[in-house]
């Protein structure tokens, strides 16, 4: 840039600017205009996120115990509110708290799906699941059956008897360290796979 040397008078020579004609007012306003609209359109998304993370959390699958519905590194999406209005039906996939932890001592969350519900009679044999006495078909299972052996117990009152899809490598109701999942537990449904992409939608 170059600056004139300074001149007294109403001639004095001004300083040049090295980009062209000076910035005007009007263009000065839509720069500031374009800034707030901006600005406007971030908090307008801001707050539709926060209202949708009150009603929807996003979960990642870490584990094998829900194999072949789940797998590891699936992004899940839970709904916070499924319960709110209506009771948790068979054969749901939740997300609970537990009373295991990592090898960090955080409590770990656990997905299961719901095979029991209050006053049901609950038993495994034979290699296979029964509810009530009678024997459950399972599609979803890994291996299409269930190893071992559980005599029969009573799902107590607001709560649930859950399972993983891979019943060999699952930890859930048929362990002492899980046992039954009290409602208050409960932190919502899973319903929607987003990735791996090639297997997204609605989880059944």
């Amino acid at each position: 840039m170059r600056y004139e040397d300074e001149v007294v008078g109403k001639d004095a020579p001004v300083w040049e600017s090295p980009v062209g004609e000076p910035e005007t007012l009007a263009e000065r306003g839509s720069v500031g205009k374009n800034t707030l609209l901006l600005l406007r359109d971030i908090a307008i998304a801001a707050i539709i996120i926060v209202v949708i993370l009150q009603f929807i959390r996003p979960t990642i699958v870490f584990e094998h115990s829900m194999d072949d519905t789940l797998h590891p590194e699936d992004y899940v999406f839970l709904s916070k509110k499924a319960y709110s209005f209506s009771d948790v039906k068979l054969c749901d996939i939740i997300v609970f708290s537990s009373e295991l932890v990592d090898e960090r001592g955080v409590e770990k969350y656990l997905i299961k799906r719901v095979i029991g519900l209050p006053g049901d009679i609950i038993e495994v044999k034979d290699n296979d699941v029964y509810r009530n006495g009678e024997r459950l078909a399972e599609p979803y299972t890994k291996d299409g059956y269930t190893l071992g052996t559980m005599p029969p117990v009573t799902v107590p009152q607001n709560s649930y008897f859950v399972l993983g899809d891979n019943r060999q490598k699952s930890k859930d109701s048929r362990s002492v360290e899980v046992g039954f999942i009290s409602k208050d537990r409960v932190l919502g449904k899973v319903f929607f796979r987003l990735l791996p992409l090639s297997s997204a939608g609605m989880i059944k």
